[in-house]
C-alpha cells in the first residue's frame, strides 16, 4: 500500500513532519511519541499505510516479523529489555486508536498494571 497524504504518520515517514527518530529502515520507522505515557514511548509504524491491525493479512506476516524484531532491538537499546516492556496496538476508537495507521507502542521504564484500562 502507499502512503496516504492526509495521514499524519504517512507525512512523518515522509519527513513532510518532523519527528525523533529512534530507528528506520526501507519497511519500518520508530519515533518518540510526543506525548510520552511512560519514560520510554516510542511509536513504531510501517512505512507503507494500513489503517490498522484490523487490515493486517498473512501477506503481511514478514512486516510484522520485521516490526516486532525492530521492537525488540530498540527495548535493547533503550535499556528497557531486561526490566520488561509493553507492546500496544489499538484498534478502532473504542480501542484508542486516534490515528489511523498501523502504530506498536512501545512502552518501558516503569511498572505496568494489568488489566491496562
Amino acid at each position: 500500500m502507499a502512503a496516504d497524504p492526509d495521514c499524519l504518520f504517512c507525512r512523518i515517514a515522509a519527513d513532510e513532519i518532523p519527528s525523533t527518530k529512534v530507528y528506520e529502515d526501507d519497511l519500518i520507522l520508530a519515533f518518540r511519541d510526543i506525548a510520552p505515557r511512560a519514560p520510554t514511548h516510542i511509536l513504531i509504524i510501517p512505512r507503507d499505510h494500513i489503517a490498522s491491525a484490523a487490515d493486517l493479512t498473512e501477506d503481511h506476516a514478514a512486516l510484522l516479523g520485521r516490526l516486532f524484531a525492530v521492537a525488540a532491538r530498540i527495548a535493547r537499546d533503550e535499556g528497557i529489555a531486561d526490566g520488561g516492556y509493553r507492546l500496544v496496538s489499538n484498534v478502532g476508537r473504542w480501542g484508542g486508536q486516534t490515528v489511523d495507521h498501523l502504530h506498536v507502542h512501545l512502552l518501558g521504564g516503569r511498572p505496568f498494571s494489568w488489566p491496562p484500562g
